[in-house]
């Protein structure tokens, strides 16, 4: 039986709770295409010029409420889902996960799958329902790294699960 592989999909957090970390993560998030829809000379001024500028500080201090001692919930409590999830399919199964935005990487995620040499990987982004700045964000990130692979694994991506019986 050949291993599977499982890639859990965040949406992402900053690295930390400074200033310049968080208007990091904002660049790279409102850069998205996805997120917002508008050519991309006006979504780079906007985004570079007015929003994360003037937004940073701001969301830094909402960040510093939130993270605690293990850092960014969201993060750790990805990390937590991902080892549950690895002990539960067992060794058959390769799990990891990552951030559409900032660290963990899809692209590490993925080239962590293609290193335990698995031959389908089941993406499944961590929102309920499908939306296009989120699942679809990450299944266009995931096809942009694969296509360039010389050997693409089985890709199976799970768009929502919002009435799943597990999820209810």
């Amino acid at each position: 039986m050949s291993k599977k592989g499982v890639l859990l999909v965040n949406l992402g957090t900053p690295d930390s709770t400074s200033v310049p970390d968080v208007r990091k993560y904002l660049r790279e998030f409102l850069w998205d295409k996805r997120v917002i829809d508008i050519p991309a000379i006006p979504r780079w001024l906007l985004v570079n010029l007015i929003i994360a500028p003037f937004r940073a500080p701001k969301s830094a201090k909402e960040y510093e409420k939130l993270f605690t001692e293990r850092g960014s919930p969201l993060k750790f409590y990805t990390e937590d889902l991902t080892t549950l999830l690895q002990d539960s399919l067992g060794s058959d199964y390769k799990v990891v996960y990552a951030m559409r935005y900032q660290k963990p990487s899809i692209e590490s995620g993925l080239l962590a799958l293609k290193k335990e040499k698995v031959e389908q990987i089941h993406v499944i982004p961590l929102f309920p329902q499908y939306a296009s700045a989120t699942t679809g964000s990450v299944i266009d990130k995931v096809m942009e790294i694969t296509r360039k692979w010389q050997v693409i694994p089985d890709l199976k991506f799970t768009a929502q699960f919002l009435e799943d019986e597990l999820f209810i």
